[in-house]
């Protein structure tokens, strides 16, 4: 499997919108409820950044070779190439262009899932004990809490 970009340059997307009232506001403290990577279920984390946008789920085959990585989690609109402004269905092939993990720019992809929401950029450390993560890209609002 690819290795994770786990912290990030903070750089978004261009045509990504901050969101104007978003649940978790850039600074509040929230608690990550997913396991995107090994440390994240239950890190503490600090909101950074959030946008409104449509997020994907999707399977690809990196560019550098390798088994297929399925429902990857996230990859939103504006980081699909030539993916116009209206959300795309499950089962659409999609040119990524975005660099989360090696070999994922301009990678073929499936959509597995999509979901229209806000979503977030968060520094956080992870429970196991490993560095802290900058700018990490991305996690939905349902995958995030106060508590």
């Amino acid at each position: 499997m690819g290795e994770m970009d786990h912290s990030g340059s903070g750089e978004v997307p261009e045509g990504l919108k901050e969101s104007a009232n978003p649940t978790y506001k850039v600074g509040d403290e929230v608690v990550i409820h997913a396991s995107h990577m090994e440390g994240m279920d239950g890190a503490k984390a600090n909101v950074v950044g959030a946008y409104d946008t449509v997020a994907y789920a999707v399977t690809f085959t990196p560019t550098t070779g390798g088994d297929p990585i399925p429902n990857h989690k996230w990859v939103i609109q504006e980081e699909l190439k030539d993916a116009g402004s209206e959300p795309l269905k499950p089962g659409t092939k999609v040119t990524l262009e975005a660099e989360h993990m090696e070999g994922m720019m301009g990678a073929e992809a499936t959509i597995d899932s999509v979901e229209k929401t806000t979503i977030y950029m968060v520094d956080y450390t992870p429970t196991n004990g490993g560095n802290p993560v900058k700018n990490h890209q991305w996690l939905v609002e349902s995958e995030l809490s106060t508590k």
